[in-house]
Order: structure tokens, then C-alpha cells, then sequence
């Protein structure tokens, strides 16, 4: 596997990166902007969300899902706009941060569950379950700060990162999107897992961010790969014309203020030999 290459830098803090149709699409959660990066490193700004976008998904039609963050809300794509779709404040104890949406448009949405930024200490939180109609409902609770999530191809898995539990939980999808059978996945001792991605063959690659490290790790916890990198791990998505580009969101702080000032966040991309599968 060769070194990353840098494909666009320059952004404050990037988060729920995500492939479709060509294009990376990314939260530029600090900037308040959702963005679309080119295999070229071209950006384009899609929208604005001033209450911190997150997790990115569409509903089957096409629409785009945004999670926005400090307001607990999910927003939807309506022509050149966002709109509401779901109120998760009923549901979420503090920021919502990643999201997977499934086949059907179905929206899986963590949170933090504690103040992050206040000293507070991890509480534990619920996912929350948004149907296509924007309805909410809790699907599983007891969760260490549940972040980034996939879905695997059959529609019948979903695995979710606990970034303060140090592990990463399944659960499997009813016909109705309910979650049930809650079961260590892999258990990362001593790492935070935050963003990750899943691949045709079953592992998942995932972010560690203050460790400074993407894995690739397969169910029961064997570690096969790793990326090290110069900057704080974010998350990760698979994709490119054959699924195979390995796109790396890294970032030189988390705190707000400092991420703006030093602008600093990249796109890092890399070749590897399994093509993404699954949701996102």
C-alpha cells in the first residue's frame, strides 16, 4: 500500500464523508458547510447548515438527509434547500453527530450522549431511528457515544463505532428497521473509534482519532491494516470508479475555534485492494 496522497486541504474540520455518483460528499462541520470534492480535489459548496452539519445520507428518491447537529435535527434536501425532516431532541442528550440511512430511507442517528467540550464525563446514549415519514424513535440505547455506522449489503446488519466504548456493536435490522440482538462486533481496546466504512469483504475500516490511525478490521477484532497518519484520524469512505480509493478525513484539532483558525483538515486518499460494499 503506498503513502496517502493529499486530494484537497485547506478545510476547518471535515466529518461523514460519504461516495456517490462520482462525487465525495463531506461535512465541513465548523465552516457549516456540506461540500462535494471531485477526483480532482474540485470543491463545490452544496449547502449551508448553521447549526453544524454531520452524517450525510438520501432518501430513495434522491433526496439528501443532513444531520444537523447542535439543534438535534435531521434536515432534507426540498430543490435548493434544506427543511426539517426529523426532531431527534426528544431523544438525543446532547450534539447529534454521524448517520447511516438504509435502502428503504431509513435514518440511524447517534449522538454524543455528555457535554463534550465541558469536562463532563462519557454518559452512556440511545440511536436514535428516523423513518422515511420523519418520524423518530429510539433503537437501541446503552450506547459510549455511537458515531460512525454501516449496513451491511443484505439490509440485515448494522454495526455502530461507540467512541467511548472502544468497540464496535451489530445489531440485527427487522423488516421494520427495529434493532435487536445487540453484540460486540469488535472489541478496539484502548481506541475510539469514529468514522468508518465497510468493504466487499466484510471488514470495515475505521478511524481512530487521537490514536492517529484508520484500521481495517475484521468481525471478532483481527486487525489486517493499518494507515497511519500525520493528523487527528476523522473517518473514512471507500470509493472512486472501481470502490477501491480509500478517501481519509484528518484533521489537526477538534475544537472549534482552533479548527477554524488553522484550516487545516484534508482529503488524504489511498489505494487498497477490497472495493467498499454496503451502506453508506
Amino acid at each position: 500500500m503506498t503513502a496517502p496522497q493529499i486530494l484537497a486541504d485547506g478545510f476547518a474540520f471535515l466529518e461523514g464523508p460519504r461516495w456517490r455518483d462520482g462525487l465525495l460528499w463531506v461535512s465541513d462541520m465548523h465552516s457549516q458547510e456540506v461540500l462535494t470534492i471531485d477526483a480532482e480535489g474540485r470543491r463545490e459548496v452544496r449547502f449551508r447548515v448553521p447549526n453544524d452539519p454531520s452524517g450525510l445520507g438520501w432518501l430513495p428518491d434522491g433526496r439528501l438527509l443532513v444531520v444537523s447537529m447542535r439543534d438535534q435535527k435531521v434536515l432534507r434536501e426540498e430543490g435548493d434547500r434544506l427543511v426539517e425532516h426529523a426532531d431527534l431532541s426528544a431523544l438525543a442528550t446532547f450534539h447529534c453527530n454521524d448517520m447511516v440511512v438504509d435502502a428503504e430511507g431509513r435514518a440511524y442517528v447517534g449522538n454524543f450522549g455528555f457535554d463534550f467540550g465541558s469536562g463532563d464525563p462519557p454518559a452512556p446514549t440511545v440511536l436514535a431511528l428516523v423513518r422515511p415519514d420523519g418520524t423518530a424513535l429510539q433503537a437501541a440505547d446503552d450506547l459510549r457515544f455511537p458515531n460512525g455506522s454501516v449496513i451491511t449489503p443484505d439490509g440485515r446488519t448494522l454495526v455502530v463505532c461507540e467512541t467511548y466504548g472502544g468497540q464496535l456493536t451489530a445489531y440485527d435490522i427487522a423488516d421494520d428497521g427495529s434493532l435487536s440482538n445487540a453484540r460486540v462486533w469488535a472489541a478496539l481496546e484502548g481506541m475510539t473509534p469514529d468514522g468508518c466504512c465497510l468493504d466487499a469483504d466484510g471488514a470495515i475500516w475505521v478511524a481512530s482519532p487521537f490514536h492517529k490511525v484508520f484500521l481495517r478490521v475484521r468481525e471478532g477484532g483481527e486487525i489486517t491494516d493499518r494507515i497511519e497518519s500525520e493528523q487527528l484520524a476523522i473517518a473514512c469512505m471507500l470509493g472512486g470508479a472501481d470502490g477501491r480509493t480509500l478517501h481519509l478525513l484528518t484533521s489537526p484539532a477538534v475544537d472549534g475555534e482552533e479548527s477554524k483558525k488553522l484550516r487545516g483538515a484534508r482529503v488524504e486518499t489511498v489505494r487498497v485492494e477490497v472495493p467498499g460494499a454496503g451502506l453508506p
